[in-house]
């Protein structure tokens, strides 16, 4: 895809190219980081269970949910992952950076946390 600030890479806008870097990037974080593989599997099971019984405001919650949570734990993976490349010795500066995106993706999983005790104790009331 081509860059108009920079004025690099091929022109044109390819949309199946895009997916295919958006699925690649969503297959390395849940394969390769297992904090995001477990919540992916946990909410997943919540998601199927919330489709069975046909609670779509349930499965809008758990999946909003889930995709904060996502998008924070890939976000804060990215800039640990830059902070490492630029800087590999100890340096406060980074240490703030990484804290502070730590901070971010603890947030994004209270929140998911909260909403998948909320939904299993709903879901469970409905099983039993």
């Amino acid at each position: 895809m081509r860059n108009k600030f920079l004025n690099t890479g091929q022109s044109g806008y390819h949309p199946f190219r895009k997916l295919k870097v958006c699925l690649s990037g969503l297959r390395y974080a849940v394969v390769y980081d297992f904090s995001v593989a477990y919540k992916v599997v946990l909410s997943v099971l919540i998601l199927a269970v919330c489709f069975y019984f046909r609670q779509w405001v349930d499965f809008i919650s758990v999946l909003t949910a889930t995709g904060l949570m996502l998008i924070c734990e890939m976000f804060n993976t990215t800039i640990e992952a830059l902070c490492d490349f630029v800087e590999t010795r100890q340096n406060e500066k980074i240490r703030v950076i990484k804290d502070i995106a730590a901070a971010a993706a603890g947030i994004s999983i209270l929140i998911w946390a909260v909403v998948m005790l909320w939904e299993l104790s709903y879901l469970g009331s409905l099983i039993a």
